[in-house]
C-alpha cells in the first residue's frame, strides 16, 4: 500500500500547481510508502508508549530530560532527515529543488506523511515556523547557529523549535500574558510560567514577555528566543513541571514550563513581539487545517478497505446503498479539505514572492481552513470508527488515534470561536468578505466546459450571499457580529471550497482527465445545500474513491 499512490486527488491537484512533477513524484512515492509502512508501524508503538520527564539524575541534579520510546526518534529522523520538512522552505536543493522547495509541494507531502504520525508534525511545523520568523525578524548574525540547526537535513546536528505562548490565566487571550522580561547586559532574563509548552524539550523556544515600560495588552509584549542551552553549554534556567497526559498527539511531549531567570535574547522590535509571534501562528494554523484533512484521508482510506473486503447479508458493505451514503460524505469532505489546502499553501508562495493580492487572501484562508477543516475531522474520523464497528473502538486499529488527534485541530493555535473572530478581523480590517468574493466569481467565469459550466450556475447564488453576508457583519453591532462570525466562517470556506472543486473540474476535463471531478463538485453542493447525496455519486463511488 502506498497513501500517496491510493490518493485519486492528490497527483491532479498537485500538477495543477507545480510544474515540475519530475521532481515531486519519486519523492511523494516515497513518503507514501514510507507512511503507509514503517511509518504506520512507528507510529503506533510511540502512541502507545508516550514520552515520559525525568527531572533528576542519579546524583539528584536537575536535569528536566522528556525521554522519548525509539519509535519516536526514528519517526523524527525520518520527518527531518530523509524527508527534510523543515529545511525544504529554507534550504535550496533539498529533494533536487534547485530553489527551496515551494510550500505547497511541502503541503502535499506532509499531508501524506501525516496520515500515518500526527503528533510528530507540531514540533515538524514549529521548528520550520521558528526557522521562518527568525529569518523574517531577527538579526540573522546573531541568529545563525539557531537558523542553520534549525533548517538542518542532518538529524545529528537538528534544532528543533517551539513556541511556548499559553499561560494558565490567559489561554487563548494573549494580551493578558504575565512573564516578565528585564535586561541582564547584553541578554535578558525571563520569569513566568507557561501552561501548555509543546515539544517541551525543543532547543529553541520562542516566547512572548512583557518589557520594562511596555504598554498592557499585547502591545507591551516583546518577543525573545529562550534556548535549551546557554552560549556556555549549561543547561538553562527553566523547569519542567510536568508533563501533559493528553486525549491525543501522545507521541510528542507537551508540559508546563516555569521561566527562572531564563537566558533569552530578544528578537526583532521588542514593541512586535505579538505580531511578529502571529506570522508564526498563522503558519502552524494552516499546518493544522493541513493534519485535519490528512485525518479525514485516513479516515476515508480505512473505511473503504475495510467495507470492500467485510461481507455482510450475503455482499460487501461498500456494495450497500446505506453504506455508500455514509461513504460519500467523507470522500467528499477529505477530497475538498484537500484541495483548499494546496490552494492556501499555493497562495502562500505567491505571498512570500511578494504579491500583495495573494498576501490578503491567504491571511484569511488560513483561519477559514483552520476553522472547518478542523471540524470536519472530527466528523469524518468519528464516522470511519462507526463503520468499522466494534474493531474501530479497539486500539489495535488506528481509528481510535485518528478520532483523538482529530479533536486537537480545533483546539491548538486557538479554538475555533477565536479562529472565527479572526476571521471577522479579516473583514473589518481587509474587506475580507470582498475579496474572496470576487477570488470564486473569477474562478466560475474562467470555467470553460459546458457540463461544469451548468454545475457552476447551483453556487453564483452562494457567492453573493458570501459578499452580502460579510457587508452586514460589518454593519451589525459588535455583539451580533460577534455571534454571527462562526456562521460567516463556515458560508465562506464552503463556498471557497466549492468553487475551488468547480476550477479544478473544470480543468481537469479540458486536460483529459474525465468527469470524474464534476462528479465530485456536484455531489458537494448536494451536501452543503441539502445534506443529501447525489445519486448518480453514489452510483459510480467506486470510480471516485
Amino acid at each position: 500500500m502506498n497513501f500517496a499512490d491510493a490518493d485519486p486527488a492528490l497527483r491532479p491537484l498537485l500538477s495543477r500547481h507545480v510544474d515540475a512533477m519530475h521532481r515531486v513524484d519519486p519523492v511523494l512515492h516515497d513518503v507514501g510508502e514510507v507512511a503507509a509502512g514503517r511509518l504506520d508501524e512507528l507510529a503506533a508503538v510511540a502512541d502507545a508508549n508516550p514520552p515520559r520527564l525525568r527531572q533528576y539524575d542519579a546524583n539528584g541534579d536537575r536535569v528536566d530530560e522528556i525521554v522519548h520510546h525509539p519509535a519516536y526518534a526514528e519517526m523524527s529522523r525520518l520527518a527531518f532527515e530523509r524527508f527534510a520538512f523543515a529545511a525544504m522552505s529554507h534550504r535550496p536543493g533539498v529533494h533536487g529543488w534547485p530553489t527551496t522547495v515551494p510550500h505547497v509541494v511541502k503541503y502535499a507531502l506532509s499531508y501524506v506523511f501525516v496520515q500515518a504520525e500526527f503528533g510528530l508534525f507540531c514540533p515538524v511545523s514549529m521548528t520550520d515556523s521558528a526557522a521562518r520568523v527568525l529569518r523574517r525578524f531577527g538579526d540573522p548574525d546573531v541568529f545563525a547557529r539557531e537558523i542553520d540547526g534549525l533548517t538542518s537535513t542532518s538529524f545529528d546536528s537538528l534544532l528543533t523549535g517551539a513556541m511556548f505562548m499559553t499561560e494558565k490565566q490567559g489561554g487563548s487571550d494573549v494580551g493578558r500574558t504575565a512573564t516578565e522580561a528585564r535586561p541582564d547586559g547584553a541578554h535578558w532574563l525571563l520569569n513566568g510560567h507557561k501552561w501548555f509548552a509543546s515539544n517541551t524539550a525543543a532547543d529553541v523556544v520562542l516566547t512572548l514577555a512583557r518589557v520594562p515600560g511596555g504598554a498592557a495588552g499585547t502591545r507591551g509584549l516583546g518577543m525573545f528566543l529562550v534556548p535549551r542551552l546557554r552560549p556556555d553549554g549549561s543547561r538553562n534556567s527553566y523547569r519542567i513541571d510536568r508533563l501533559k497526559d493528553k486525549l491525543g498527539s501522545r507521541s510528542m511531549a507537551s508540559g508546563e514550563v516555569t521561566l527562572a531567570d531564563a537566558y533569552a535574547l530578544p528578537v526583532g522590535e521588542l514593541s512586535a513581539g505579538f505580531r511578529q509571534m502571529a506570522e508564526m501562528v498563522n503558519v502552524s494554523r494552516l499546518s493544522n487545517a493541513m493534519r485535519a484533512v490528512a485525518l479525514m484521508r485516513r479516515a476515508v482510506h480505512e473505511s473503504v478497505s475495510h467495507t470492500r473486503q467485510r461481507i455482510a447479508f450475503g455482499r460487501p458493505l461498500f456494495d450497500q446503498p446505506l453504506m455508500r451514503r455514509t461513504l460519500l460524505p467523507m470522500l467528499l469532505r477529505a477530497e475538498a479539505g484537500l484541495g483548499f489546502v494546496l490552494e492556501a499553501a499555493a497562495t502562500l508562495d505567491r505571498a512570500d514572492a511578494g504579491d500583495d493580492e495573494a498576501r490578503r487572501l491567504v491571511r484569511v484562508l488560513t483561519p477559514l481552513g483552520k476553522h472547518h477543516l478542523c471540524k470536519q475531522a472530527r466528523v469524518v474520523t468519528g464516522e470511519a470508527m462507526e463503520v468499522r464497528g466494534g474493531n474501530g473502538y479497539v486500539e489495535d486499529w488506528v481509528n481510535p488515534r485518528l478520532v483523538r488527534d482529530a479533536h486537537l485541530g480545533s483546539i491548538w493555535e486557538g479554538s475555533s470561536n477565536v479562529i472565527a473572530l479572526d476571521v471577522r478581523r479579516c473583514v473589518r480590517k481587509d474587506a475580507a468578505h470582498e475579496l474572496l468574493a470576487d477570488t470564486a466569481q473569477r474562478w466560475l467565469e474562467g470555467i470553460a466546459d459546458p457540463d461544469v459550466a451548468a454545475v457552476a450556475e447551483r453556487l453564483a447564488p452562494d457567492v453573493d450571499r458570501l459578499r452580502t453576508t460579510g457587508r452586514s457583519l460589518l454593519a451589525a453591532p459588535d455583539e451580533h457580529a460577534e455571534a454571527a462570525c462562526g456562521d460567516f466562517a463556515e458560508l465562506a470556506a464552503e463556498t471557497i471550497t466549492a468553487a475551488l472543486l468547480l476550477d479544478q473540474a473544470d480543468h481537469e476535463s479540458r486536460t483529459g482527465l474525465g468527469p470524474r471531478k464534476r462528479l465530485v463538485a456536484d455531489a458537494y453542493l448536494d451536501l452543503v445545500h441539502t445534506r443529501t447525496a447525489s445519486p448518480e455519486a453514489l452510483h459510480h463511488l467506486p470510480d471516485l474513491v
